[in-house]
């Protein structure tokens, strides 16, 4: 595989950054922190003419059908913009609905995400965090022609602003042949839906999302009854990428900063870039940054080719949670007390790399998900599992 950019490539991710570095300044971040929508639908707008919001999905719905790796140098770019826009919770749902929705759910769906007429959300994670079908009790009682659903999810992303959720949940309770888990198109408008704002790191819009007897069809459904795990599988490896990739375009900003600023900052009579110790931290933080890529682009590669993929995205996110986390941190000790000012713009990064490393699996998971796999116990290999087998 060639891990490097070719022209198309390239070509894409120069556009972005020129658009994103007109459009998207750090003030707009921080305004869109007090603002109740968290996004500013001018942008959205924007990006949907841009072509952005369908890179990845089929053609016929008005997409362009391009590879996934398209889609993380696009999010790659939002990362180091730090845009504030609904674009991964939006485009996480929306490639399931492309790639295992029928045709009537992806003909409403995927039109709409494409034009920016669509922001969509997703939600698994209960009390219990991992993402394991175990840790989903919210339950789904079928009624006549609906499905009637009880229960609560937490860290909802842009549930207020999204006009669909897909949600995991559970319509049987866990047999030989399945999990017992199934996955439902839901209105947030829907009587008996009700959501708490949550206070995050990034200060970005998350929600606590409760569900009390809320009607949805039948025909609302992705999949087939009780077979929903293997699809949300799938869904969570493909939203942890996507996140490795926005971590990765604000990690390297982060960076970039912490160098510039290391050769304008004079002490001792000299710039600070000038002293070993801060060389190294650099050579540092741009060797941490580009093992992340390259981990990162050959998860989508091999996504992309349709090749097996859980372990390289595991490798790509447990080395991202420690080496992104590890490069913020330096940049502040570069930067001294100035970079924890909040009328200072580093802590904009700083804050929303930092909460991501905590999202879509800790380096724990995803090192014992690798671990398993070494040790070569076929069906143990998911997000979550306990490294040592309970009785």
């Amino acid at each position: 595989m060639d891990v490097l950019l070719n022209e198309e490539e390239q070509m894409l991710q120069n556009a972005a950054r020129e658009f994103l570095v007109g459009e998207c300044p750090p003030s707009l971040a921080r305004a869109m922190e007090k603002d109740d929508l968290g996004y500013p639908p001018e942008l959205w707008g924007q990006m949907a003419r841009l072509g952005w919001l369908g890179l990845a999905l089929p053609e016929r719905y008005g997409g362009q059908g391009l590879p996934l790796s398209y889609l993380g140098i696009i999010l790659e770019e939002i990362g180091r913009a730090i845009a504030p826009v609904p674009f991964h919770s939006t485009m996480v749902p929306a490639l399931t609905i492309a790639l295992d929705g029928n045709d009537e759910q992806r003909s409403d769906i995927l039109p709409r995400v494409c034009q920016g007429d669509l922001v969509m959300t997703w939600a698994l994670t209960e009390v219990d965090p991992r993402f394991l079908p175990e840790t989903i009790h919210m339950e789904a009682v079928p009624e006549g022609d609906s499905f009637v659903l009880t229960g609560t999810k937490m860290f909802v992303d842009n549930f207020g602003a999204s006009g669909v959720c897909l949600v995991a949940c559970r319509t049987a309770p866990a047999s030989p042949d399945n999990q017992g888990i199934s996955l439902l198109l839901v209105d947030p408008a829907s009587p008996g839906i009700s959501h708490i704002p949550l206070t995050t790191l990034a200060k970005d819009k998350q929600s606590q999302v409760t569900f009390d007897h809320v009607r949805v069809p039948k025909t609302n459904m992705v999949g087939e009854l009780n077979q929903g795990w293997p699809l949300a599988e799938e869904m969570i490896d493909r939203a942890t990428l996507l996140l490795c990739a926005q971590m990765i375009g604000a990690t390297r900003k982060d960076a970039e900063m912490a160098i510039e600023y290391a050769k304008n900052r004079v002490a001792f009579g000299r710039p600070i870039g000038s002293f070993q110790a801060i060389q190294h931290l650099c050579a540092d933080m741009t060797l941490w940054v580009d093992g992340a890529q390259l981990l990162t682009y050959e998860a989508l590669w091999k996504m992309d080719q349709g090749m097996p993929a859980r372990i390289e995205i595991s490798q790509a996110k447990s080395f991202c949670n420690e080496k992104c986390e590890a490069v913020v941190r330096s940049s502040q000790v570069i930067h001294g007390g100035i970079g924890f000012m909040m009328e200072f713009d580093l802590h904009l990064w700083f804050r929303r790399v930092t909460s991501w490393t905590m999202r879509l699996g800790t380096s724990f998971e995803h090192r014992a998900r690798i671990a398993e796999a070494l040790l070569d116990q076929p069906g143990r290999v998911r997000l979550g599992m306990p490294l040592v087998p309970t009785p």
